[in-house]
């Protein structure tokens, strides 16, 4: 069941519940559903501080995949829509636009090229590069979890990561859903919080892409051999 609907308010974006270590730790759990995406976002003791509903066209969602176009709504406890999110519908950098409050931009997470490893850059509402996100060379989490690092512009300094949490082999295999954790300092701006929540849905998007580009070569057939 998703929260009633509530319009736009124009609240400023509500701090996550800080618990009292340095880091805050969210875990974005996929419904094994795939008719319903819907995520909860928790603090790292369990408790729910946001919902996510994500809402886009079944057709899409069946033919492009992860690759879609979708809108997806981050609600509170209340009920009220504080976040919202627009992925535009593409196969290759991929990018996603971040409202908070809905309505008001507060900055974009784009994809770009890197010949070797998944590279995102975080930009601001003027589209203005403020840091980027450096992936693993191997995106497929076989017995570890994978880890993109939260950097400043010069790739100096490490400020956060946003993780896909490995399983285990009995849950990867027998459930649809991921987890994913964000960790970042405590007196990180709220809104730098807020993007990167829409980056961690980014990458998960990412992610499930490069599983199935993975599978695909996988089960490939080739017509002929040339070692016959």
């Amino acid at each position: 069941m998703c929260p009633p609907y509530y319009p736009s308010p124009a609240y400023p974006i509500p701090p996550p519940p800080s618990p009292l270590n340095y880091h805050i730790v969210y875990s974005l759990v996929l419904s094994s559903f795939e008719t319903s995406k819907n995520y909860e976002v928790m603090n790292n003791q369990g408790q729910r501080i946001y919902f996510a509903e994500e809402r886009s066209n079944c057709f899409f969602r069946y033919l492009c995949g992860p690759s879609r176009s979708f809108t997806m709504t981050i609600y509170d406890n209340v009920g009220r829509d504080v976040i919202t999110m627009h992925k535009a519908l593409r196969n290759c950098y991929l990018q996603k636009v971040i409202e908070a409050p809905p309505g008001e931009k507060i900055g974009y997470v784009y994809q770009y090229f890197h010949p070797f490893l998944p590279m995102f850059k975080i930009k601001n509402e003027n589209k203005e590069d403020i840091m980027k996100i450096r992936g693993p060379c191997v995106v497929s989490s076989c017995l570890k979890d994978l880890n993109f690092t939260l950097l400043s512009l010069d790739e100096e300094i490490v400020i956060g990561k946003i993780s896909k949490k490995w399983a285990g082999f009995i849950r990867e295999l027998s459930t649809n859903a991921d987890k994913f954790g964000i960790q970042f300092p405590f007196d990180l701006d709220v809104k730098i919080k807020a993007l990167m929540l829409g980056a961690s849905f980014l990458i998960k998007t990412f992610s499930k892409t490069s599983e199935e580009k993975q599978k695909e070569k996988k089960t490939m057939k080739y017509p002929f051999s040339f070692f016959q």
